[in-house]
């Protein structure tokens, strides 16, 4: 991809490329201010990149832009939720714009997730770690083959963070792909993942 990004007069990301195969994570274990979440903006069309290319299937992205954000589920650290909406409207809302989606599938998906709080309460009025609960039941209803991650167990308990692990490893185990930004490595199967310790690992 040869990515160049600068913030400033600060050179992020410096000729970076990486591959990621189907069914295959790739977790930034980087340190902070090193470039992650600037990567991942960059991959996901949210921030320009100033030199090289994001290809996806075989295809430079900017060719067909709308084609590419149908395969693509972004999570950052905005949830991109509406607190004066209960959870399953946050989800029948969102996942609309992509697909037809029944109560059914947004109850199971919601309850994959571990959400106990009352499905009639507002999302502003429920926890960090829980609104953080809807935003992955989320990921999971978009049905999209790459997901891009920022500190996607944030907020999250012990056992949240055990759910998260396994919402990854199920979508990877489907033939789809993360990319994913984290300062405590997930717990994915090891055929499935990789780790990265540098940016200067892909330089």
């Amino acid at each position: 991809m040869g990515l160049h990004l600068w913030r400033g007069e600060r050179h992020v990301l410096n000729g970076l490329s990486l591959r990621l195969g189907a069914g295959e994570a790739l977790q930034l274990l980087w340190p902070n201010g090193a470039g992650k979440t600037s990567l991942l903006r960059g991959v996901a069309g949210l921030l320009p990149i100033e030199s090289g290319t994001v290809r996806w299937k075989g295809a430079d992205t900017s060719t067909d832009y709308a084609a590419y954000c149908s395969d693509l589920a972004y999570l950052g650290h905005d949830l991109a939720l509406k607190g004066d909406l209960t959870a399953a409207e946050n989800l029948r809302y969102s996942v609309g714009l992509r697909r037809q989606i029944d109560a059914a599938a947004i109850s199971g998906a919601l309850q994959a997730v571990g959400l106990t709080a009352p499905h009639d309460e507002l999302v502003r009025r429920l926890s960090a770690g829980q609104q953080r609960r809807v935003a992955l039941a989320r990921l999971a209803l978009w049905d999209a083959q790459l997901w891009l991650l920022d500190e996607p167990a944030a907020n999250l308990d012990a056992a949240g963070q055990a759910q998260v692990a396994e919402a990854i490893a199920a979508h990877l185990s489907r033939g789809g792909s993360a990319l994913i930004s984290t300062h405590q490595g997930l717990p994915l199967p090891a055929a499935f993942n990789r780790l990265s310790h540098s940016p200067q690992e892909f330089a």
